[in-house]
């Protein structure tokens, strides 16, 4: 099988459906978990299937490897749906001399944007406003690192058409991207721009289906219990019938909780928190915000509206201690501090019963057992986002530490190190310009009869979700008021996207699920969608 041919009709043309062998559903995951239990062993088995381990599952697969990926929960349960939702480029770790990491941030962002997802993932303009509370010299660094960011740019040859140039704002100008800003003392801004992900777990599932597409067996809600040298041992969490996976190479990419299953791993979790706002709430954003952290050079809290009635605020970093949860809250101490840093900034008041929703997520971050930087002791702000590629006793290959953005590199790179310890022939990795479903060209785009904001979460596929209404027009209501996701969207997810349960629908494939009011609303519908789809099946 070519590598790119079950993906070669999204470069030229408009999918009239799901790509070839890219769907999951129920039935998908009883069949493909009872040829993966007790089966031959297959080449490789990924553990955890969050960005990292749906991009090894891809990469893998789309190598001419055998795979089985598995997890616990669903697609992008744990970290990867906790994210800002920001394809990042690297500044942050230019700042603190972390080049090469900077560099490979800023590559991955261009492979994003301009090759293997442009359209889930696309430029965001920020504004770091020139409040009384930023001193003329951190306006002058914070504008030496933006100049530095473009240089970024430049060295990872994302092209200028995909990200704009930095620029110097005035008042005026600056209080027309954020009219919520205080203007009194306001001296201008700074324009910049990164790249942006339209949803952090839609990203995921389009990996995940992508890598089925190319023969993956993706099983949710299958536990690994022990992992062996040669496979693991598994828990169907649905029935709770036990079973061995056979593999020749084992991946562990679980994350926060890698630790727990390949003795000598460390992780220093870090919990990064956002806030959900009611957009209407600050008013119109064209873009969004980096606000200053009074007392701090080089960190910032970011205002981000979503285009979906909602605006996150975040973030945080302090680090956890060992007890690590499945699904992280959000203390209030993060969401007090974050409004704090709001209010620094903005003329309209924002109180704690604007908050709607909040989430926390937890980065894993490799402890090297070094110093936690120039932070507060045992703080993780100044630990190094470099991922590392380890190998136990047992030959079980961990993937750890990195970010959202570097994903499909954590996952090349954890796959040619699987191939090198087991003796795996495979081709080399073509990740980096193979697109993902959905994926296209900004023309092939552009071209597609469907609402833009299908197309940006959909891709090629947007036209199919929204033909879905066509003989039902009750599936293009809104599952909610206020909010735009449809219940075509949740019934797409159900026959395509793996969501067996109302928990995969509200809080994955879509986010109603992150304002508890929305998700209490949206549950019977949810429900009602799984049921009529399990009716015709």
């Amino acid at each position: 099988m070519s590598p790119t041919s079950p993906m070669s009709h999204s470069s030229t043309a408009p999918s009239a459906g799901p790509a070839p062998g890219s769907s999951l559903t129920a039935a998908r995951r009883r069949t493909d978990l009872e040829h993966a239990v007790g089966g031959p062993a297959v080449d490789v088995l990924v553990v955890g299937l969050g960005a990292t381990g749906a991009g090894a599952a891809l990469d893998a697969a789309a190598r001419g490897l055998s795979v089985v990926a598995v997890d616990a929960h669903d697609l992008a349960f744990g970290t990867s749906r906790w994210s800002s939702k920001l394809i990042h480029g690297g500044l942050r770790y230019l700042a603190s001399a972390q080049l090469d990491v900077a560099h490979e941030s800023a590559r991955e962002r261009g492979v994003l944007m301009e090759r293997t997802a442009p359209h889930l993932v696309r430029a965001q303009p920020f504004v770091l406003p020139l409040t009384p509370l930023v001193s003329r010299p951190q306006a002058a660094l914070a504008w030496a690192g933006f100049r530095a960011g473009d240089t970024l740019r430049l060295a990872a040859r994302t092209a200028r058409a995909t990200l704009p140039a930095p620029r110097r704002l005035s008042a005026a100008e600056t209080r027309h991207l954020a009219p919520a800003l205080r203007s009194a003392g306001l001296r201008g801004g700074l324009l910049s721009w990164d790249g942006r992900v339209t949803d952090d777990a839609r990203l995921v599932t389009a990996v995940a289906r992508t890598a089925a597409a190319h023969g993956a067996r993706i099983l949710t809600r299958v536990r690994a219990l022990e992992l062996t040298r040669s496979g693991a041992r598994v828990r169907d969490e649905l029935t709770g019938e036990e079973g061995e996976i056979r593999a020749r190479a084992v991946i562990n990419a679980s994350g926060v909780w890698a630790g727990g299953l390949v003795d000598g791993v460390r992780i220093r979790p870090s919990r990064g928190t956002h806030l959900v706002l009611r957009t209407a709430r600050l008013g119109a954003l064209p873009a969004g915000l980096h606000i200053p952290i009074p007392g701090e050079t080089n960190r910032f809290v970011l205002v981000l509206p979503q285009g979906d009635g909602r605006t996150y605020v975040g973030l945080t970093d302090e680090p956890v201690g060992d007890d690590i949860p499945d699904v992280p809250e959000a203390p209030e101490t993060d969401i007090g501090f974050l409004l704090d840093v709001l209010g620094s900034a903005l003329d309209i008041p924002v109180h704690r019963d604007d908050v709607v929703g909040a989430f926390a997520g937890l980065r894993p971050l490799l402890d090297t057992g070094g110093a936690a930087g120039s932070g507060a002791p045992g703080g993780t702000a100044d630990i190094s986002r470099r991922h590392a590629v380890l190998t136990s006793s047992e030959g079980v290959i961990t993937v750890v530490g990195g970010k959202l953005t570097t994903y499909r590199r954590m996952a090349e790179d954890a796959v040619d190190t699987a191939a090198a310890v087991h003796g795996l022939t495979s081709r080399p990795s073509p990740t980096a310009s193979l697109q993902l479903i959905g994926a296209a060209s900004p023309q092939v785009l552009g071209a597609l009869r469907a609402p833009r904001r299908l197309v940006h979460r959909y891709g090629t596929e947007a036209p199919a979700v929204h033909a879905l209404a066509a003989g039902n027009p009750a599936l293009g209501e809104p599952v909610l008021d206020g909010h735009p996701v449809t219940r075509a969207e949740l019934l797409w997810a159900v026959r395509h996207e793996g969501a067996l349960d109302p928990a995969d629908l509200l809080d994955r494939r879509t986010r109603i699920g992150l304002v508890p009011e929305d998700r209490a609303t949206a549950l019977d519908i949810a429900r009602g969608a799984l049921e009529a789809e399990a009716a015709t099946t």
